[in-house]
């Protein structure tokens, strides 16, 4: 097949099956495969093409957006290929591999390095982006946060080719960041398939669902302040997952299965492992993979770092305990 840009290469039929856990059929839906390595790419392009249908966003026009790393590269490509000048805010969790690809696109980026209210960065790179908002108003913030092109790009896509490719889904595990993926999820699976029990993934230490705010270190999954798209009334289970076990399960998927996957990957699977044993047998399960390891290789994957911030215990393959569930 043939295509005019870059962003257009978004398979979206790609599943792996997971040999474990035993006694239900696992499936990973890989996101990473598009130039961009990331779900974020169908994002980036929904909210593109919707600001230039409004007459938002004009030829030559400049973007603005928060991003811990996944989106600011798509969108960093997107504004690429169509001539728009791109700044991205990051904080100090965003991995250098990111911030060095969203500059190889032609990006500008912006490191906040203030800690908001909760903790986190979320708050502060929001409220950087109003002052340049309020300063310039020539740039055009896309805010992933509430745009509802984030969840419709996933209800139409991500969602859609879950049930195409799977009939029967019993279990759909979620991560939780801007909550764009999961609702629109929650969207297409509750329309379409609604004996689909819906898991949200989330970090120990974000505050989506209302549990103690504490530091976190991996981007991808967890927020230091609820999106305004989120609806957490809407989903069926929560499942917090401790970034020890995000690493430890994505060591243990490279070393086992051959799977160099990204953060939030890990969480999801570990969210699976733990919630497996309690599932009928024969189940279906899906479980959304957002990246791979790439941005991780300095981080999760480098043992300094790991011992650094976690201790030594850290490097041991066996996965932690999750901490909590919710029914």
């Amino acid at each position: 097949m043939i295509y005019e840009h870059a962003y257009e290469m978004v398979p979206d039929d790609v599943f792996l099956r997971l040999r474990e856990p035993a006694g239900v059929e696992v499936y990973l839906k890989m996101e990473g495969l598009n130039p961009a390595g990331s779900i974020k790419l169908k994002v980036a392009v929904s909210m593109v093409s919707d600001a230039e249908r409004r007459g938002v966003l004009r030829p030559g026009g400049s973007l603005i957006e928060s991003s811990s790393g996944s989106l600011g590269i798509a969108l960093a490509m997107v504004s690429a290929s169509k001539g728009y000048h791109f700044l991205c805010v990051t904080d100090p969790n965003t991995s250098p591999q990111s911030v060095e690809v969203m500059r190889a696109l032609g990006a500008e980026v912006v490191e906040v390095d203030e800690r908001d209210a909760s903790g986190g960065y979320l708050g502060s790179r929001i409220s950087y982006i109003e002052r340049r908002v309020a300063s310039d108003p020539l740039l055009v913030w896309l805010n992933q946060y509430v745009n509802p092109r984030n969840w419709m790009a996933h209800e139409r896509h991500t969602a859609a080719s879950i049930t195409a490719e799977l009939p029967r889904v019993d279990y759909l595990f979620v991560g939780t960041g801007t909550a764009g993926t999961l609702m629109g999820c929650v969207r297409h699976f509750r329309r379409v398939s609604p004996s689909t029990r819906i898991i949200a993934v989330d970090a120990e230490g974000s505050v989506s669902f209302g549990t103690p705010a504490g530091p976190r270190y991996i981007p991808g999954i967890g927020a230091s302040r609820r999106p305004e798209l989120f609806r957490p009334e809407l989903v069926d289970e929560l499942i917090q997952v401790s970034e020890v076990d995000t690493i430890r399960t994505c060591r243990w998927l490279a070393r086992e299965h051959g799977l160099f996957a990204g953060g939030s990957t890990g969480s999801v699977v570990s969210a699976i492992r733990r919630r497996a044993p309690e599932l009928p047998a024969g189940s279906c399960v899906v479980g959304v993979s957002p990246d791979f390891g790439d941005r991780y290789a300095r981080t999760i994957y480098d043992d300094a770092w790991v011992a650094g911030r976690f201790g030594p215990d850290c490097l041991h393959d066996a996965p932690a305990e999750l901490s909590t569930v919710r029914s």
